[in-house]
């Protein structure tokens, strides 16, 4: 056990304010807690942020806004979302069990750290967990990782199922800083490419707090979540599409795909959605925008398996949203 300071904020001033370097916000503690007990993460001190006003779900602008707060739980069940957002719900009824949903929050769920094998393994090299040390995953286990997005210093998938549905729906991140300003950041620019500084993995500063994300008004067409994994409930995804199609005179007029699994951050390419617009649905516009998804992917022996995956993954997904009109 390592000492630690913990501090019950009651306000979004008091937390920031003791927030900082070496500290960490806790507040479902799903992934956190884990993370210490294995000493992966081993914060000086905790910022409590349990007791704050974040737990409201809000209709904004014809838009919702999503208290930090809020349970995976309660976001999944509520009304609104899904009946205009149901995409969303799908998202996060997929991902962990009923347990944690009932604890894990909005803001710890953009936040959650990699399932990375070696980043858990404080025996093994990790430039996401101690910088410079290099990456174990390029020679080892890698089934579970990056096929887009990664670099040679990190090739670590991000495994969020809720951040997937909120980039395709081009949620806002709301973020307080310690001198009280508040800014909003899109999802698209919230997370950060590996790179050569992978520890570095959003926009946040020390002392911010997320307090809440946005969602614009819901847009026209249909909505899925589609995900593939090793077994049938609480597994992260091998591969998973969040996507919204919109027909119109048998030609897709709309579309908005989403991907999770693959990336090393929630990922979405708009020369897939440019390539479906206009278009009459059908195998061949599929297998092309498969093509043009897949054409960066740069696949580890392990996980080369996911580049045929995620071409299936998307088709069966787009013929779902297409009906009829995709045979």
């Amino acid at each position: 056990m390592r000492p630690f300071d913990y501090i019950r904020a009651d306000s979004t001033s008091h937390a920031t304010r003791a927030a900082g370097q070496g500290a960490n916000f806790i507040a479902g503690g799903t992934n956190l807690l884990d993370l210490m007990k294995l000493e992966v993460m081993a914060p000086h001190k905790l910022v409590d942020i349990n007791r704050l006003d974040m737990h409201q779900i809000t209709e904004v602008d014809g838009g919702l806004r999503i208290g930090a707060l809020v349970s995976n739980s309660d976001l999944a069940a509520d009304m609104t979302v899904r009946k205009h957002y149901p995409v969303l719900s799908e998202a996060l009824l997929a991902g962990a069990s009923g347990q944690l949903r009932n604890k894990a929050t909005t803001g710890g769920n953009l936040l959650q750290r990699t399932r990375c094998y070696y980043f858990y393994d404080t025996a093994m090299p990790c430039n996401k967990r101690e910088p410079g040390s290099g990456c174990q995953a390029m020679e080892g286990a890698a089934r579970l990782h990056a096929i887009l997005g990664a670099s040679d210093a990190c090739i670590a998938s991000h495994p969020s199922d809720m951040a997937v549905a909120m980039r395709l729906l081009d949620a806002v991140v709301e973020i307080e800083g310690a001198d009280g300003a508040v800014r909003s950041v899109p999802l698209a620019e919230f997370y950060r490419l590996p790179g050569q500084t992978p520890h570095i993995e959003t926009v946040l500063e020390p002392s911010d707090l997320i307090v809440a994300v946005t969602l614009p008004a819901p847009a026209k067409g249909a909505q899925t979540y589609r995900k593939v994994r090793d077994r049938a409930s609480y597994a992260f995804a091998m591969v998973s599409v969040a996507a919204r199609v919109q027909m119109d005179g048998g030609k897709i007029t709309d579309a908005a795909l989403a991907f999770g699994g693959i990336g090393s951050q929630p990922w979405r390419d708009p020369a897939v959605e440019k390539a479906l617009i206009g278009q009459e649905p059908g195998p061949a516009l599929f297998a092309k925008v498969a093509d043009i998804l897949l054409a960066d992917a740069k696949p580890q022996k392990d996980n080369a398996f996911k580049v045929p995956l995620t071409r299936r993954t998307l088709i069966a997904t787009l013929k779902e949203l297409c009906g009829k009109d995709a045979a």
